[in-house]
């Protein structure tokens, strides 16, 4: 395995990095925690698109970059440093553009995929219901055939980009045992949006979604009718690489404020980063950091070469979302009284990194993977 980055690489980092810096993150600061409407959201992804950001993996024809996964996740490690509300509605844009380039007909792909890799749509994907998690197969949500129409009623629940969306990839039950996934346009079959408030990331759109009598065209099916629970599965394995390595950009910034705060921060005669105990915590902040970010380009390698890569996305998502709370709570202690004031940014990854476990799969659902992938044995239904 080579671990050294490629001259394209190298340079796509360190531009978006150089913009971030410079442009980007002052503005988002500025802005606070404030929800980001849609046109400032959109105009902040699209900027972002011309480094990288949707554009890296998919290909030319779609207006992409054709650079590959692993090139989207060292440029979007850079973004999550800066701004995870900032980060994630385009992470969902490359997810589900890349769910339609998989599955979906010729006609879906030519009406909507440029304009989700060019950020002049925003897409969500639904799976998630008020009873349903991690349990795909159990969703409510039923799409009925009428005609050349589909009729859905039901609702979804932790929509990501939900009040952004212009279009939602619905997972469906459309029969006994048959998961399937439609795609609804906002402009031609209105659903109804509500935002939920969480302890951090409402600078984003998190969103319950309500379809009634909902009728989509059949023509907007994604995947043949049933494979909907086998093409999502599929997609998770880039998804939750994706959270992995939001979480090793949250963690990676904590160090990077520990480490600045301790070379500053003078106890007992001496800066605090000369005592035992807080170079401790930063030694083990750096090399967690760095086995998460491992684990992470060994799993989208495996993935972009073609190869299931299950139970490696498995292990990196829930090994690096795990990491980040411990790495950001270590950074707070290391500042000590200051961390927990709105004055310094660490109290924010902290709320953060608290929520980065649970979605696309909970801590316990990844390592009930990698268990089924070790014995055997299933621990689902």
């Amino acid at each position: 395995m080579n671990f050294e980055l490629s001259d394209e690489q190298r340079m796509a980092v360190e531009t978006v990095r150089r913009f971030l810096d410079n442009k980007l993150e002052p503005e988002i600061r500025r802005h606070g925690e404030r929800f980001i409407p849609k046109p400032l959201m959109k105009e902040w992804t699209q900027a972002l698109t011309g480094y990288g950001h949707i554009t890296a993996p998919h290909q030319e024809q779609w207006g992409g970059l054709d650079m590959g996964w692993l090139t989207h996740l060292l440029i979007f490690e850079e973004i999550a440093y800066s701004s995870l509300d900032v980060a994630i509605p385009g992470f969902i844009n490359a997810v589900g553009a890349e769910l339609i380039r998989r599955f979906a007909p010729e006609t879906i792909k030519q009406r909507y995929l440029a304009d989700l890799v060019a950020a002049e749509k925003f897409v969500s994907l639904g799976i998630s219901e008020p009873d349903v998690g991690s349990d795909v197969a159990a969703i409510k949500t039923r799409a009925v055939r009428d005609g050349d129409f589909w009729v859905i009623n039901g609702e979804k629940t932790w929509i990501t980009n939900g009040a952004y969306s212009d279009i939602f990839i619905c997972t469906c039950k459309t029969g006994e045992n048959e998961v399937t996934h439609i795609l609804v346009d906002r402009d031609e079959s209105e659903y109804e949006v509500r935002d939920i408030q969480k302890m951090a990331l409402n600078g984003q759109s998190t969103a319950q979604i309500f379809l009634s009598d909902c009728r989509v065209p059949v023509a907007n099916t994604i995947g043949r009718v049933g494979d909907g629970l086998r093409n999502t599965l599929q997609v998770f394995e880039i998804a939750r690489c994706h959270m992995a390595m939001w979480s090793i950009g949250i963690a990676r910034r904590a160090m990077d404020e520990a480490i600045a705060y301790a070379r500053d921060r003078a106890q007992h005669g001496k800066k605090i980063a000369g005592h035992q105990l807080i170079a401790d915590k930063i030694a083990i902040m750096a090399t967690k950091i760095d086995a998460a970010r491992l684990l992470t380009h060994r799993a989208i390698s495996l993935v972009q070469a073609g190869t299931r890569a299950e139970t490696e996305c498995s292990m990196a998502k829930w090994y690096a979302t795990e990491m980040a709370i411990e790495a950001t709570r270590d950074a707070l202690q290391i500042h000590g009284g200051n961390g927990v004031t709105r004055e310094f940014i660490v109290e924010r990854l902290v709320r953060e990194a608290i929520i980065c476990p649970i979605p696309d799969g909970t801590t316990a659902i990844q390592k009930l993977v990698v268990s089924r992938a070790l014995t055997g044995i299933q621990a689902f239904r």
